[in-house]
């Protein structure tokens, strides 16, 4: 299968209103797929379906994707893009606020995953969850980040194992990227030179990549970041 001939098919992308997840949007439509959109935010989605859902709330996600499956008469992939953070040392961050994170990052991605299994299993489709660096690496002041992150690298791997054959399962590990992520922390968190910071098309262009290989084989983990990230190794 070539890259002309590729065509992505039905691609459900959680956080797709905004960032690395409009930009997945973005690529699957270029690529002649058709892409919907779970997100908590959908006022600025106008090209796709979009359904408006928190993905820490297993139950209301359950029902979305089940509603976004029937919407496209199935799927043939899943981008787990959704995510937050909360800056700071352990005792300064609220338990709520940190809790949250895990409940987003890496809660969320497997409730979506859950309930999009019996989907891909049908189309022997694939999943693309999408970690971090700091899912690989350690930051000081980053405990709830790097805890959701290491969690969805360790879900994803076990993922791959339980479900060979059956569907395929890609981990993603961006490093930094030109988003509007960084917008809500504390000055101090914020990258002070964005110029170490990936174009999120640039993912997503990954992100395709793994989508189509053709059955029988799987890009299993593909680590993507600018060429001077500070994150990794």
């Amino acid at each position: 299968m070539t890259e002309s001939t590729f065509k992505p098919g039905r691609v459900l992308v959680t956080g797709g209103a905004s960032g690395l997840g409009a930009a997945v949007v973005d690529a699957v439509l270029k690529a002649g797929g058709t892409p919907v959109v779970l997100d908590r935010d959908i006022r600025n989605v106008s090209a796709v379906k979009a359904f408006e859902v928190d993905v820490s709330d297993r139950i209301a996600v359950t029902e979305a994707v089940q509603q976004a499956a029937e919407t496209l008469d199935g799927l043939d992939a899943v981008v787990t893009a959704a995510g937050i953070d909360r800056c700071g040392k352990l005792e300064d961050v609220a338990a709520d606020e940190w809790e949250r994170v895990i409940g987003v990052n890496l809660m969320g991605t497997v409730s979506v995953v859950r309930a999009a299994l019996p989907y891909l299993k049908e189309s022997r489709g694939r999943v693309v969850t999408i970690a971090s660096t700091l899912g690989k690496r350690a930051s000081p002041e980053a405990t709830a980040y790097c805890a959701s992150k290491f969690g969805v690298v360790g879900f994803s791997h076990s993922l791959a194992a339980e479900t060979g054959g059956q569907i395929g399962v890609t981990t993603m590990i961006p490093g930094g990227m030109k988003t509007r992520f960084f917008d809500d922390r504390a000055e101090q968190y914020k990258p002070q030179d964005d110029s170490r910071l990936n174009d999120p098309g640039n993912v997503a262009q990954a992100i395709l990549f793994a989508l189509s290989q053709p059955t029988g084989c799987e890009v299993r983990e593909m680590l993507i970041c600018h060429e001077e990230e500070g994150s990794w190794p």
